[in-house]
């Protein structure tokens, strides 16, 4: 019996320096490929992927944005245009996302913007600040009776002893949570003190810094504060 053993050069499997790739001996058959169809459709998604990823999604930009920082914003659910940002510097804009223009620039806080959201009519918008109001501001600009100029607000302020933090409005009902340092109020629009106060922040000494409605369960409001704690409230009544 005559055996001839399969030998290769060296040159075919060692790398001339250490920089070069490794030569791989693949048997291209296709019976030993049974996932190859698979194998290739995965890699033609993938790339279509990769080019949607790295089109240039960017649209455009929104007139000069902000001299400081964007601390907050909001849309409308009630229209597509409207936007409102608000930034480090306690600034609030305005802004027309069809031609992404600047419609308003507001100066009714002195420190960071820390929560924005729209009124449930669509009419108005509220904003929070660090310096321990909220204001609500109209869309539509109304003449003032003294000075006869055209002015989006305040219509509305609202006040607390210590800072706000976050801010969201109800889905179904003219009203609007807001999460401060020591406690987390519910508001109503008609009135200069909150309808309801909750203290009681399950031993939590930390601060509450969001605060958002369940758009599904009305009377639900989650929270979320600084000790990693996260937490429900349910108003049983009116």
């Amino acid at each position: 019996m005559k055996v001839k053993a399969l030998s290769r050069s060296q040159a075919s499997t060692e790398r001339e320096c250490t920089g070069d790739l490794r030569k791989h001996f693949r048997n291209l058959d296709p019976q030993y490929h049974p996932m190859q169809r698979a194998r290739e459709y995965q890699r033609a998604v993938t790339g279509a992927k990769l080019e949607r990823m790295f089109a240039k999604p960017l649209l455009g930009n929104l007139g000069n944005g902000h001299m400081d920082g964007i601390t907050a914003s909001a849309t409308s659910s009630r229209a597509l245009v409207p936007f409102v940002s608000g930034a480090a510097d306690g600034q609030v804009k305005l802004w027309d996302l069809t031609t992404r223009t600047q419609v308003a620039q507001l100066n009714g806080h002195t420190k960071m913007i820390t929560g924005l959201a729209f009124s449930l009519e669509g009419q108005h918008f509220y904003s929070s600040s660090d310096d321990g109001m909220v204001r609500c501001w109209s869309l539509a600009a109304a003449a003032d009776s003294d000075t006869g100029e055209f002015s989006h607000g305040p219509v509305g302020t609202w006040r607390t002893n210590g800072n706000f933090k976050s801010l969201d409005h109800h889905w179904f009902e003219d009203r609007f949570a807001t999460a401060a340092d020591d406690s987390v109020c519910v508001w109503s629009s008609e009135r200069a003190s909150p309808i309801h106060k909750y203290t009681d922040l399950w031993g939590s000494d930390d601060t509450v810094h969001v605060v958002k409605y369940n758009p599904a369960e009305r009377d639900l409001l989650g929270i979320c504060s600084m000790d990693r704690g996260i937490g429900w409230f349910v108003r049983s009544c009116p």
